[in-house]
């Protein structure tokens, strides 16, 4: 068997039960919403535990303060100012560089297992799910833009009035509870 039939196999041993409880297993709906919340919460673990919030947050503090500090000094007009600050800016590209590499430390030990869940999800059931959204949150998503640009892509159209697939239904239900999860997990704004 290939690499990725044994990892299919295995996925289907872990997923498949929780498809199996699903109350509609044929537009498994809910087993989308688990699956977003088991990946909303890996992923918020690894940033909570891989990244210093602390420093994130300071940093992106004085990159704040720099920012408003030079809008001020252009607007003034005041020249030295400006140059004294862009001396300084190279000491805030620093900051932004170090931001961006502690960012990236929880995808390096998220980015696998996320692709292998999705991958499952693309070739199992839950590929034939279609959400029926009320009409206000089908605009407010922004469903039609996606729609067209899937259309533009991929070919083919929406045929389902207000529906979506399993990726958008993913991808909803994975923002809503990543900020509730970072909530209860005490992140402050930002980061």
């Amino acid at each position: 068997m290939d690499p990725m039939g044994i990892i299919y196999e295995a996925l289907n041993a872990i997923f498949n039960p929780l498809l199996s409880m699903d109350p509609n297993p044929t537009n498994p709906a809910l087993t989308v919403l688990v699956i977003a919340f088991i990946v909303s919460l890996i992923t918020t673990i690894a940033n909570k535990y891989l990244v210093d919030q602390d420093e994130m947050n300071e940093i992106q503090a004085r990159n704040k303060a720099f920012q408003k500090e030079l809008r001020e000094a252009q607007k003034k007009g005041d020249g030295k100012k400006v140059a004294e600050l862009q001396a300084k800016q190279a000491e805030m590209m620093q900051d932004q560089t170090k931001m961006m590499s502690n960012s990236f430390k929880p995808m390096i030990v998220t980015f696998i297992p996320i692709i292998l869940i999705f991958f499952w999800m693309r070739t199992s059931a839950i590929s034939n799910l279609v959400i029926i959204l009320p009409p206000s949150v089908y605009w407010l998503t922004l469903t039609p833009f996606w729609h067209f640009l899937g259309g533009f892509l991929y070919g083919g159209q929406a045929t389902i009035p207000y529906g979506i697939g399993w990726l958008l239904w993913y991808m909803i239900c994975t923002f809503g509870m990543s900020q509730i999860l970072r909530k209860f997990l005490g992140f402050k704004q930002g980061f």
